[in-house]
């Protein structure tokens, strides 16, 4: 039989229940890899791997997820954030910020279809790119969108959130919606920005998000670079589109994605102004990895 049918005709793997038992202590338990695998009775190799391969992420991953779960849970109920963190797991308020949490907010919203009850205040801003609507939740900046019309502007906001709470405001007078909107300004016109932000979207998008803004600034990376990072190499497609469905322009760096021949691909806001981002990042860090057109 040739090599590639046997592959082919190959059985999945069978699901191994010591998985779903790892899974259930991280539910309970703030476990290492090393100490995981040894409660369950399977080196840290054949874990990690073998839970990637079930689950969709690490065990680690899973940990920080439940954590951020516990976390948001807590605030909900009306916790003070010290109780709240402590509650979740995290054992000192610095371990919030590990591994680019800080980035994406201190709580960052459960998906809910078209932002439903979210309250968002937003305004609008010339920046380096032209004008741009910021759009901020208690949580962070949900929204940077880049266009010349404000009132597409207005109409996108309304098309990606149709069920939130909408509410524009002037920004030099708003004292929470001020210091966000100069932020997102300085991070439009440098490329870069560690701003707050919360994301909305579903647990795939967010995964891809994530990834994403761990892309330095003035590199770049392939739709398939990106999916192999994420540990599914056939999902370059998906990939591509929820890299379109970023709305928090440079802040969620989709703009440093392009296709594997080095063009651009495609760019929510155009294509110019990906390339001025591009440009800009290159001029900013050029020893950084770039690929070639």
């Amino acid at each position: 039989m040739p090599a590639n049918l046997a592959r082919m005709e190959r059985p999945p793997l069978a699901a191994d229940p010591r998985l779903d038992q790892a899974r259930r202590l991280l539910d309970d338990a703030d476990l290492g890899l090393a100490e995981l695998a040894a409660a369950v009775g399977l080196s840290a190799t054949y874990l990690q791997r073998r839970f990637r391969q079930q689950f969709g992420i690490s065990p680690a991953q899973y940990r920080a997820q439940r954590r951020l779960a516990g976390l948001k849970q807590g605030l909900r109920a009306g916790h003070d954030v010290t109780r709240a963190l402590y509650d979740a797991g995290y054992g000192s308020p610095s371990r919030v910020y590990e591994n680019g949490a800080a980035r994406l907010g201190m709580a960052p919203q459960a998906y809910r279809r078209g932002g439903d009850g979210l309250d968002i205040r937003w305004s609008l801003v010339d920046t380096a790119l032209g004008q741009a609507l910021v759009a901020v939740t208690e949580r962070g900046v949900c929204a940077v969108l880049l266009g010349d019309d404000p009132d597409a502007l207005a109409k996108d906001l309304q098309s990606e959130f149709p069920r939130a709470a909408l509410h524009r405001v002037d920004a030099g007078r708003d004292e929470f919606l001020a210091p966000r909107v100069r932020a997102v300004a300085d991070a439009l016109a440098q490329g870069r920005g560690s701003v707050p932000v919360e994301l909305v979207g579903t647990a795939f998008q967010q995964r891809v998000w994530e990834a994403l803004m761990r892309i330095p600034a003035g590199e770049t990376r392939s739709y398939a670079e990106l999916a192999v990072s994420l540990g599914m190499p056939r999902a370059a497609r998906a990939v591509a589109r929820a890299c379109a469905s970023n709305r928090v322009a440079v802040l969620v760096p989709c703009h440093r994605v392009i296709r594997g021949d080095g063009s651009l691909g495609g760019y929510r806001w155009g294509l110019p102004r990906k390339q001025a981002l591009l440009d800009t990042e290159t001029r900013q860090h050029p020893s950084a990895r770039r690929k070639q057109a």
